[in-house]
C-alpha cells in the first residue's frame, strides 16, 4: 500500500469519464493509500505523472457543482497533507467569438488577468435583464511554480507546436477500450448554432435532425490552416456557477462583458479550498445544442495537457512549495 505523505500532486474530476481519461496518462499506476482520514469518502487512483507522485480523485456519482468539489478537495487534503499544488482537469463548455476561434476538442486553462485568479463565480440569481452579471468572487491564484510552468508550456507550443493529439492516440493505442469513446469525433459533429437557434427542451434527437445543417442556422467559421494545430490551447477566464450554462444569448454576453472563454460548474467551489489551476477539454459551446459525443475526447485532451504541465517542472519546485493546506490556514 501507498504512503499518502509521499503524494504532492492532486488532481481532481467531475465525473468518471475525466477519471478514466487522467488514469490514462499516468506513467505508474500504484497500490491504493494505506491510510485515509476517517472521514473521507473519496475514491482515489495513485500514480506517478513524470516525476511526480500524483493522487486522483473523483467526485460522487451523480454530483456536480461546487459543493461537492468542495468536500472532495477538503477531504483529499485530509487525507493526502503534503499536496502542493493541485489540479481541476476535465470538461467545460466553450465561448467562441470573434476574439478566440474556440472549438470543441480545444483546450482552455485558467489564467489570471489584472492580478485575480483565472476562475470567477458568477450568480444567476444576480442577474437582471439589461444588466451587468455581478461577480461573487474570484478563485485564488495557483502556486507561482503551476503559473510559471503553464507559460513555459505557452511559450513551447507557440514555438514548436505541440504534440497533445499524438499523445492522446497513444493512450487510446494502450487501452484499446476507449478507442470508441475517447476518439476525436469526425468533423461533421463539430457545429457552432447562431445564438437564436436553440435546441427544443426535453428533446434528446439529436441536433443534426432537429437544427439541421443549414448554413443559415450556423456561424460558419475558416477551416484551420497547416501551419495550425487542430487541436488549440486557450487562455484566460472560466466562468463558474452552480448550474449549467446552456444559454447562447447568456454566454455571448458574458463572454463580450468578461472576455470569457470557458463555461464550466466546479471550480468555484475550490475557491476557499483549493487553490489550483484549471484546465478544461470543451465538449459543447454553453448552449442547447448539448450532446456527449465530444466528452471522451475533450477529457483526453486536458488531461493531456495536465500531464504535459506537470513534466517541465522539476520535483524539486514542488516540494518547496507549501501544503496547501498550511497555505490556507494563514490565508
Amino acid at each position: 500500500m501507498s504512503n499518502s505523505k509521499d503524494y504532492t500532486v492532486g488532481w481532481i474530476c467531475a465525473i468518471s469519464t475525466e477519471y478514466v481519461a487522467a488514469q490514462a496518462f499516468l506513467d505508474e499506476n500504484h497500490d491504493g493509500p494505506e491510510y485515509v482520514s476517517p472521514n473521507d469518502n473519496n475514491d482515489y487512483t495513485l500514480g506517478k505523472v513524470g516525476r511526480h507522485n500524483v493522487v486522483i480523485a473523483v467526485l460522487p456519482d451523480g454530483e456536480y457543482g461546487t459543493t461537492s468539489a468542495a468536500m472532495v478537495a477538503r477531504d483529499m487534503l485530509h487525507s493526502f497533507p503534503n499536496i502542493r499544488i493541485g489540479l481541476m482537469v476535465g470538461i467545460g463548455g466553450g465561448a467562441p467569438s470573434p476574439a478566440h476561434d474556440i472549438h470543441l476538442g480545444d483546450i482552455v486553462v485558467s489564467a489570471s488577468r489584472d492580478g485575480k485568479g483565472g476562475v470567477f463565480q458568477y450568480d444567476f440569481g444576480k442577474t437582471i435583464q439589461d444588466q451587468k452579471f455581478q461577480t461573487t468572487g474570484f478563485l485564488n491564484q495557483p502556486p507561482a511554480t503551476l503559473r510559471t510552468a503553464m507559460n513555459g508550456l505557452k511559450a513551447q507550443y507557440e514555438l514548436k507546436g505541440h504534440q497533445l493529439e499524438t499523445a492522446i492516440s497513444h493512450a487510446i493505442q494502450e487501452n484499446p477500450r476507449l478507442h470508441k469513446k475517447y476518439k476525436r469525433p469526425g468533423p461533421s459533429n463539430e457545429r457552432l448554432y447562431r445564438s437564436e437557434i436553440t435546441h427544443p427542451a426535453n428533446d434528446g434527437t439529436s441536433c443534426e435532425i432537429v437544427c439541421g445543417n443549414d448554413p443559415s442556422k450556423l456561424v460558419l467559421r475558416p477551416k484551420r490552416s497547416e501551419d495550425e494545430d487542430n487541436l488549440e490551447v486557450h487562455y484566460g477566464l472560466i466562468a463558474s456557477a452552480n448550474q449549467l450554462m446552456k444559454d447562447a444569448t447568456v454566454r455571448d454576453r458574458l463572454a463580450a462583458e468578461m472576455d470569457v472563454l470557458c463555461f464550466e460548474m466546479e471550480a468555484a467551489g475550490l475557491m476557499s479550498h483549493f487553490p489550483c489551476l484549471v484546465i478544461r477539454g470543451i465538449c459543447d459551446y454553453s448552449d442547447s445544442h448539448k450532446n456527449k459525443e465530444w466528452q471522451g475526447y475533450a477529457a483526453m485532451a486536458a488531461a493531456a495537457y495536465a500531464k504535459d504541465l506537470l513534466c517541465r517542472i522539476p520535483p524539486n519546485k514542488i516540494e518547496a512549495e507549501k501544503e496547501i493546506r498550511e497555505t490556507l490556514q494563514h490565508s
